[in-house]
């Protein structure tokens, strides 16, 4: 080591040799005073630090040593040039206090270093303040320890290369290649400069990205792209700007302001005015289509900002493809408006047409020449003049655009359906117009509403069919022995006089509960038509207790029936279910109570009166309530199937579709009258009969029958259906075994049980009740037989065999079991 230091002849003017040849970075550490450092004075430097520091000294490339665990930093030249504006500082600093920013990723680096390890990085990203702002770097590292004299790490050395340039190079082909791709998928030009200003926002981190278009001196944005500052959506006056910055504008190259405060080719106003909207620097790419300056791509930052040339030229290249796009999709809009079969066409508030493509010559007949030179009022039919001119109208004070059907004159006389949708340009002057033929769809219209009420009715009974099928099988073995019971202790004459009352209250209330049941199980059938002449007053009158009982004791009912009134040619099951349909409607109308009015009686349509009805005579039943009403919007969808204002779970949206579609069927019409906050009216219009009223079918008791002997077999697996039912059989004179199960009911017979009679659930775990019969006709082909169930339709139940249908009285169990004879074997 004296050998090398007596041969030192380097520039550092100092006996350390191993500092000779190492450029300006040697001079340096050789005259900085090392002793405040962790190293110590430079002459008590180890050999192994000497000899690690010669070579990096020396290397052209950019290399860094980070010695002992504070990581003080040695380099050379080249590892200065990329240190940049951090230079001479970072020389004998600690690493966590040079590269502040980075400091956790050194702290990892020194201690796998330290243990030994090695690291290797390729095309690493970091963010450093080499001059002072945020910059993205990429990297190529390695890290290697160095060794002391006995071989443990003392040190960390790094051979480093940029790869910034590459990289941004890579990344920004990507980025336009992926652009270019992306802006191909798109049709219109707002699409386009929104997808460019978002990508090219997000790339340059710049403050507020966007594209305007500029048309009668004004620069109007739809949308930007904003990171930090507001929005300046909408329009700005060109004059705001200045001579000085329109005229750069004019020479299409793009505009770069890197200190709006300090360029002096922006006027006073025009530099107040970007301050204001938080502009500190900004990059403008001015778009021309055949010499017209009509769009402005800008990029700006909302502080002064150097922006290099890379950007610069991505920005310009970003404007270049936005411009290409859009003129693509400008072209592919041409060839659209020449191909389409909807009516386009541009006009003026003014009244008269600038511009129609081909299909309007296709479906009016009427030349380009005829529908420019005349005003599009002309064209309107009478009754459709003022509507449509006042939403045109309407348009131009909103903005927005707007649709609306009418009636287009052909050339042939005849008056066309069209619907409209007419939008407004930024101009403030024209508008673009879309119109479709309705022709067709009109002719079509009766036959695609029949489809609708079937479709309407198929969806509305299957839903309901699997609903009430297996509430009403547990709701009927529930009300089975309840009403057998209670029939029971009628029969009996059990009880005083009041607990007779109170029994036969209880009788009737279950008796109500079942044919309840009974119409909700009808409700979910899908039936035909019985068309017959119907007394309304009686129908309605029937209805009284069960729709008061829907309704709830804060809804007070009252019926209005004309006297004297004509049948109704009407289905009453059918007519039933609309009534009380519209009563659960006007019930969830009034959460707070209120009156429910049902009204029926005569009225006549004259052929001068509204067109809403055929001329005829009529019964006008309605149904009115006093709850919350329907705004015009809600009215006017209110009668469209699956259509509820009730929320997810509190209606099918069936209800008044239904109503509305029997009313139709049988040749009369559902009205709705309704107003926010003042109720609804719901109207069936049903026409008159002209045969005899035909009466209702209600249950009857059924004459007593001639009670039969011997053992009968009861099997449910309900032991209080099983209890009541056993009663009823002991009362007619059954000798009665009970089972829980078909295979007990086996066991018992087979063990020498000799049944008269088997009474039998169908629906029960194990063998059904079906299968039991047909079971025991292998061995018992004369035994009489019947099943008892809470379905009113049951899959698997052989038709032949009698069937009782829960809840049922005694009278009802005597008159089935008196029809009861021994069948034929099944097959």
């Amino acid at each position: 080591m004296q050998d090398q230091t007596t041969q030192d002849s380097g520039a550092t003017g100092s006996n350390h040799a191993f500092l000779a040849g190492g450029g300006a970075c040697g001079d340096l550490i050789a005259a900085k005073d090392w002793s405040a450092t962790p190293l110590g004075p430079i002459g008590d430097w180890p050999c192994h630090l000497q000899t690690a520091l010669a070579i990096l000294l020396r290397s052209r490339i950019p290399i860094v040593m980070l010695w002992g665990e504070e990581g003080v930093m040695l380099y050379n030249n080249a590892y200065s040039g990329f240190a940049g504006g951090r230079h001479p500082d970072l020389l004998g600093s600690n690493v966590r206090e040079g590269w502040s920013e980075v400091a956790d990723f050194n702290d990892n680096v020194i201690k796998v270093g330290l243990a030994g390890g090695t690291l290797h990085y390729q095309d690493q990203e970091l963010t450093l303040l080499r001059h002072g702002t945020p910059e993205q770097v990429w990297m190529d590292l390695d890290y290697s320890p160095v060794l002391d004299a006995e071989g443990k790490p003392a040190g960390v050395i790094c051979f480093l290369a940029e790869t910034t340039e590459r990289v941004a190079a890579e990344r920004r082909s990507e980025f336009l290649l992926k652009l270019s791709d992306d802006l191909r998928e798109l049709s219109t030009p707002a699409d386009i400069m929104n997808l460019a200003a978002d990508r090219l926002g997000a790339l340059l981190g710049a403050s507020r990205v966007f594209y305007a278009e500029i048309a009668s001196g004004l620069m109007t944005v739809k949308r930007d792209y904003s990171c930090g500052v507001g929005s300046i959506v909408g329009e700005h006056s060109l004059n705001d700007f200045g001579p000085d910055l329109l005229a750069a504008y004019r020479v299409g190259t793009p505009v770069v302001v890197q200190d709006v405060g300090g360029d002096k080719r922006l006027s006073e106003g025009a530099r107040a005015g970007l301050q204001s909207r938080e502009v500190g620097a900004f990059v403008d790419v001015v778009l021309f289509e055949a010499a017209q300056w009509v769009g402005l791509l800008a990029v700006q930052n909302a502080i002064p900002r150097i922006w290099s040339k890379e950007e610069e030229g991505l920005v310009q290249e970003v404007g270049e493809r936005v411009k290409a796009a859009i003129e693509r999709a400008r072209a592919e809009r041409d060839r659209l408006w020449d191909l389409s079969q909807d009516m386009l066409a541009r006009a003026n508030y003014a009244g008269m047409i600038s511009a129609v493509n081909p299909a309007w010559t296709r479906t009016l007949g009427w030349t380009e020449s005829e529908l420019l030179t005349r005003g599009y009022s002309t064209f309107l039919h009478p009754e459709d003049e003022a509507p449509t001119l006042g939403a045109i109208g309407q348009m131009a004070d909103t903005g927005q655009p707007t649709r609306f059907e009418n009636r287009i004159l052909a050339s042939s006389g005849d008056w066309k359906p069209i619907e409209w949708t007419l939008a407004p340009e930024p101009d403030g002057v024209n508008f673009v117009a879309v119109g479709r033929d309705l022709s067709d769809a009109k002719a079509q219209e009766a036959e695609l509403e029949a489809a609708r009420d079937a479709l309407r009715q198929s969806q509305k009974m299957e839903a309901m069919g699997s609903l009430t099928g297996g509430v009403a099988h547990d709701f009927n073995n529930l009300l089975t022995p309840i009403l057998g019971s209670l029939d029971l202790l009628v029969r009996k004459g059990l009880g005083s006089e009041r607990e007779q009352r109170l029994i036969a209250g209880a009788l009737q209330s279950a008796e109500r509960a079942r044919i309840l049941v009974q119409r909700l199980l009808a409700f979910a059938r899908r039936q035909p038509l019985q068309v017959v002449s119907v007394d309304m007053a009686q129908l309605v009158q029937g209805l009284r207790e069960l729709i008061g009982s829907t309704l709830g004791p804060t809804i007070r009912l009252d019926i209005d029936i004309a006297a004297d009134m004509p049948a109704a040619r009407a289905d009453p099951n059918q007519l039933e279910m609309a009534l009380l349909n519209l009563a659960v409607n006007a019930r969830d109308a009034m959460p707070n109570g209120g009156r429910l009015t049902i009204a029926a009686g005569p009225a006549s349509v004259t052929s001068d009166a509204s067109n809403v009805l055929p001329p005829g005579h009529y019964i006008h039943l309605s149904v009115c309530d006093t709850g919350t009403g329907m705004d015009a919007e809600t009215m006017k969808r209110a009668a469209e199937p699956f259509f509820s204002t009730k929320g997810v779970g509190k209606g099918t949206g069936l209800g008044l579709s239904m109503a509305h579609g029997l009313a139709a069927q049988l040749g009369g019409k559902l009205l709705i009258r309704s107003e926010l906050g003042k109720g609804t009216t719901i109207e069936l219009w049903l026409p008159i009969s002209l045969t005899a009223v035909e009466q209702i079918r209600r249950p009857t008791e059924p004459a007593p029958v001639v009670e039969g002997r011997g053992i009968a077999v009861l099997v449910d697996d309900d032991a209080t259906v099983r209890m009541s039912t056993a009663d009823m059989l002991a009362d007619i004179g059954y000798a009665v075994v009970e089972a829980c199960s078909a295979e007990e009911a086996l066991g018992l017979i087979q063990g020498g049980v000799e049944p008269a009679l088997l009474v039998t659930d169908h629906l029960m775990p194990g063998m059904n009740g079906t299968q039991l019969i047909y079971e025991l006709r292998t061995t018992r082909p004369d035994l009489p037989a019947m099943i008892i169930s809470g379905f009113a339709e049951e899959e698997g139940v052989d038709p032949t065999i009698l069937r009782l249908t829960k809840p049922f009285r005694n009278s009802e169990l005597t008159e089935i079991l008196s029809a009861l004879a021994p069948p034929p074997l099944a097959a």
